[in-house]
């Protein structure tokens, strides 16, 4: 069951390696770093990091410890995990090309599991079910999962901060985007992302509970301060960092305010 070809194709750019790294994904780093601090059992468990890309969460759980298998759909996302100077100091456990949906693992062997990018490209809701009934299977029980969603409203909101919904190509993907998540992307334009599914806040908790797991919370990663104008150069600023940091954190429960964030965190728990 491989990615679609345009998925496949986006990510074979190389846009995935540096995104954390640069403009408002500093942010999302920060504050899923934090999140996964606060949920994830102590080291040295066991985390399978699903769908982790060129392995920026991976290597920076492995040096604080933990037993980390890395496994993404895309080869040269392992090859770069692979290669990373951070791998060379605290190696993976483990890094293979796999599917979401059939984990190589055994049946209760990780103590957590991260989701933190499929869920966007399983465009069908059995399939997004799917992934986190394997993730059921192979977790512990008490085993933790972290799951990340693009919020609904990710697409409207950027398109207005950076001025491309007055391009009447995105201004069409928005109105997809916002009548049922459905976000598909017919342009060459790199930035406007790929075919993937956007969440309602609300849903993830259903998916979570549909595949057997109990829910925990629903979380909004960014808070509204990744649309913050000149983002880069503020986010240099010691102060701004702590600020925006605290007003995701102060704000990522509070339900009227969800999906602001451009990226959601839904927690779940093995009974």
């Amino acid at each position: 069951m491989p990615l679609l070809p345009e998925i496949h194709a986006h990510y074979d750019a190389a846009v995935e390696s540096t995104r954390l790294t640069r403009s408002a994904g500093q942010l999302e780093r920060a504050r899923t770093q934090q999140l996964l601090t606060r949920y994830l059992p102590p080291a040295p468990a066991p985390v399978y990091d699903i769908g982790g890309g060129a392995g920026v969460y991976a290597h920076w759980l492995t040096v604080r410890g933990y037993e980390v298998h890395l496994l993404d759909a895309v080869e040269l996302h392992i090859q770069q995990a692979l290669q990373a100077p951070a791998n060379a100091a605290a190696p993976l456990s483990s890094a293979r090309v796999g599917d979401a949906r059939v984990l190589p693992f055994e049946d209760e062997s990780a103590s957590a599991v991260l989701l933190l990018g499929p869920l966007y490209h399983l465009v069908e809701r059995a399939d997004r079910v799917l992934a986190l009934r394997e993730a059921s299977r192979v977790l512990r029980p008490g085993g933790v999962v972290m799951v990340a969603g693009i919020s609904r409203f990710a697409s409207a909101m950027d398109g207005l901060y950076d001025g491309h919904i007055a391009h009447p190509d995105f201004a069409e993907i928005v109105a997809r985007d916002l009548t049922d998540g459905q976000h598909r992307n017919p342009t060459d334009h790199v930035g406007w992302f790929t075919t993937a599914y956007f969440h309602h806040p609300h849903e993830l908790k259903a998916e979570l509970e549909d595949a057997g797991l109990d829910h925990e919370a629903t979380l909004g990663i960014e808070g509204p301060g990744w649309c913050v104008p000149d983002f880069h150069n503020k986010w240099e600023n010691e102060q701004f960092r702590v600020e925006i940091i605290a007003i995701a954190e102060r704000l990522k429960q509070e339900e009227t305010m969800l999906g602001v964030s451009a990226h959601l965190m839904a927690v779940g728990r093995k009974r």
